[in-house]
C-alpha cells in the first residue's frame, strides 16, 4: 500500500453514434477485471465534472469512461466547487416497486422509461456512477425497498456488469426479492455500423419497459 499512481486516464466508449465496432465498445467489465483500476462512468454533466475532480485527486489509477453518445449533453452543473465521491452510486429516481441500475445512455433511457410507466410502475432508478469500486450498499437496500431488480449497460451480456450486480443481489438479498433479476445488455456480436442494426443490438427504451413490466 506505499505506492501511489495518480493517473487519470479519460477514454471515450459505448455506442450510438455509428462508429462501427472497432470504436462502440462498453469496456467496463473488462477493465473492472484489472485489480486495482478504479472505473468511472459519469451519466451527466453534474456526474462528469465532480468526478472527474475526484479521478484526478484519487492516488490511484483511474479509467474515466465518457460516453460518446453524451458529449452534447447539456445540464445542471454548480459553479462552485464540489466532487463527487468515487464508489457511491445515486439513487436519481425514487420508487417502490422496481429498482433499476443503469448508467451512462442506458441511464437516460431508462428515466424515460420511468416515466412512461408513471401511471403504472413506481420505478427506482440507481446511477452507479463507478463500477470499480462499485457501491452494492446502495443497490440491496434500494432492492430490499422494492423486491425486484432490472440490470440495465451496454456491456456486452458474456461477463458483463449486469450479470455480475444481478448475482450480487442473488447472493446477498436472495429473501428481499420477489422476482428473478432481469438484465439487458448488448448481445454476443460486434456493435454494427448500420445505425438501425446498432440500435438493433443496444437495449431501448422499450425494452427496459418490458423488462420492468416483467418483474
Amino acid at each position: 500500500g506505499r505506492l501511489t499512481a495518480p493517473l487519470t486516464i479519460r477514454a471515450p466508449s459505448g455506442a450510438g453514434v455509428g462508429a462501427a465496432a472497432q470504436h462502440s465498445a462498453s469496456v467496463q467489465a473488462w477493465v473492472g477485471h484489472q485489480a486495482g483500476l478504479v472505473v468511472v462512468a459519469p451519466s451527466t454533466p453534474y456526474d462528469a465534472k465532480g468526478l472527474l475532480k475526484s479521478a484526478i485527486r484519487d492516488d490511484n489509477p483511474v479509467i474515466f469512461l465518457e460516453h460518446k453518445a453524451l458529449y452534447g449533453m447539456k445540464g445542471e452543473v454548480p459553479d462552485e466547487e464540489y466532487t463527487l465521491a468515487l464508489g457511491e452510486a445515486a439513487v436519481e429516481r425514487e420508487g417502490s416497486d422496481v429498482t433499476v441500475v443503469a448508467s451512462q445512455q442506458t441511464y437516460h433511457r431508462t428515466i424515460e422509461a420511468a416515466e412512461e410507466l408513471t401511471e403504472e410502475v413506481d420505478v427506482e432508478v440507481v446511477n452507479p456512477r463507478t463500477f470499480a469500486p462499485l457501491d452494492l450498499e446502495t443497490i440491496y437496500d434500494s432492492v430490499r425497498k422494492t423486491s425486484r431488480l432490472v440490470v440495465v449497460d451496454e456491456t456486452a451480456l458474456r461477463y458483463g456488469t449486469q450479470t455480475h450486480i444481478a448475482g450480487k443481489v442473488a447472493s446477498e438479498v436472495f429473501w428481499s426479492l420477489d422476482a428473478p433479476p432481469r438484465v439487458l445488455g448488448v448481445d454476443d456480436v460486434p456493435i454494427p455500423f448500420s445505425p438501425p442494426l446498432e440500435e438493433e443490438v443496444l437495449p431501448s427504451t422499450e425494452e427496459i419497459i418490458e423488462a420492468i413490466r416483467s418483474v
